[in-house]
């Protein structure tokens, strides 16, 4: 697909104080803004607290997973507040979500993602499975009932998520990529049918048009692996969910996974 089209199609509300139309534009991620999903440092200030005394990124992680674990019983201990969590044989995780998304975005886990990142950043999905056009339609209906599963909403995971993205921004101010707004990224397609090009700048630059949530890699080899287009791209560190150094351990981490916010990028594109 090439040439203009509509519109980026969001809500009209999110967490994060800035326009969902501005948020998904080129113009935003060329010139990005501050971004934090509303009240989730204020409501976890002893957590921010902690890692402000870490000593490097991997006693950081430590602290994160030590404290998610107290929080939300992940490791099968009783969470904090919860006498019967014992009983409970599943519990939803940001992990679990995470390595379902590493084995098919387009799975249920993956609806979940794309469905916090819908309901925190206001940005739809545009491919799920299949691509997401006018709504309502088949294609819809399976990504609503999928990122809707009561399977993975028993145990907070939304608040989950939140934490994580605020970590993960932590980590990038203090750790990781301090005092960098952008970090370049790649991406291997083998063709455009969920990445429409919005506008042709020249023969190797784009605006293309992201899903809500989507894969990069910092190890452009690596992306030459999942297409023969490789699309390089200044992503804004503030649309950063996750990234492969955040933990030590963790299912992305075979493929130098970044997790990123979506909407219209500008990309430089070579061809093998």
């Amino acid at each position: 697909m090439d040439g203009k089209t509509d519109n980026f199609k969001g809500h009209s509300t999110n967490l994060v104080g800035i326009p969902t139309g501005l948020l998904a534009s080129a113009a935003f991620n060329d010139f990005p803004l501050p971004l934090s999903i509303s009240g989730v440092r204020e409501m976890n200030r002893p957590f921010f607290e902690m890692l402000a005394q870490s000593r490097d990124s991997a006693h950081a992680g430590e602290i994160f997973e030590h404290y998610m674990n107290l929080l939300f019983g992940l490791d099968g201990s009783a969470m904090v507040g919860d006498e019967n969590a014992g009983k409970r044989r599943f519990r939803s995780s940001y992990r679990r979500l995470l390595e379902g998304w590493g084995f098919d975005s387009s799975g249920p886990e993956g609806a979940v993602l794309k469905g916090w990142v819908e309901s925190r950043f206001g940005l739809l999905p545009t491919f799920h499975k299949e691509r997401l056009g006018r709504f309502p339609s088949p294609a819809w209906i399976s990504y609503v009932e999928e990122k809707m599963s009561s399977r993975f909403h028993n145990n907070s995971i939304s608040l989950q998520l939140d934490i994580l993205y605020e970590f993960c921004q932590w980590m990038l101010a203090r750790w990781l990529a301090p005092g960098r707004r952008h970090i370049t990224l790649y991406r291997g397609i083998n063709n455009f049918s969920e990445h429409p090009v919005i506008e042709r700048i020249d023969k190797r630059t784009a605006v293309i048009r992201q899903n809500s949530l989507v894969s990069f890699t910092a190890n452009r080899y690596i992306a030459d692996e999942f297409g023969d287009t490789i699309l390089e791209a200044n992503v804004p560190a503030v649309k950063v969910l996750f990234c492969n150094e955040l933990l030590e351990r963790h299912p992305l981490k075979g493929e130098g996974e970044y997790l990123v916010i979506g909407g219209d990028y500008r990309v430089t594109m070579s061809y093998f």
